[in-house]
């Protein structure tokens, strides 16, 4: 059976991944089932850049297919911040509940309850011959200084889609409008004529 490491440690990322790729004959494995792989450097300035130096790295550092995603909120009022530094706005060590505190920190003193963002994903896939390919998506909506739901990661529970956020939503209802999602339909039709042909 072929191999496809998603290039994550994320929990979040690797269940809504390991979903999308269910239709191919594929054992999909995540950079734990590696050991203490070192962490690749994402210098990129775009989520594009650091998709691939992501997919690159694994690639060479596991010699099997790999895909990496980079993905974060843009925040009209904040100039497009936190972009390609969404995991880590808050610092080094930075976690889903300081990211957020940081974010609520930044609204308030942009002197706003709410702002337009959006939610961008790139996704890369590097086959074990070298064949690569990029998708993208994108969810529109808005950040609120108000938390709600349970599901999701990261800003999920304070980016609404409607009167929803993305922590509101099921893993199938998230799947249908998120950036993730629309980039991961975009590259299952894509592997389509390597793990079915």
């Amino acid at each position: 059976m072929k191999k496809l490491v998603i290039a994550t440690k994320n929990k979040g990322k690797l269940r809504e991944m390991t979903e999308a790729f269910q239709e191919f004959s594929l054992e999909v494995l995540s950079l734990a089932d590696f050991g203490d792989l070192p962490e690749a450097v994402e210098d990129g300035g775009t989520f594009e850049d650091n998709a691939r130096i992501k997919a690159r790295f694994y690639r060479e550092k596991t010699g099997c297919a790999c895909i990496a995603d980079d993905s974060g909120l843009e925040v009209a009022v904040l100039g497009g911040a936190p972009g390609v530094l969404s995991a880590r706005f808050s610092g080094f060590h930075a976690d889903d509940r300081t990211n957020n505190e940081k974010l609520l920190e930044e609204l308030e003193r942009a002197g706003v309850e709410e702002s337009p963002a959006d939610y961008r994903c790139a996704l890369v896939f590097i086959g074990e011959d070298g064949e690569e390919f990029l998708t993208e998506g994108r969810c529109d909506g808005r950040v609120r200084n108000i938390a709600k739901g349970e599901n999701g990661f990261g800003y999920d529970p304070y980016f609404y889609v409607g009167e929803r956020t993305i922590a509101q939503m099921s893993l199938t209802e998230k799947d249908k409008i998120s950036h993730r999602g629309e980039a991961l339909h975009k590259m299952v039709e894509k592997l389509r004529h390597i793990y079915k042909g």
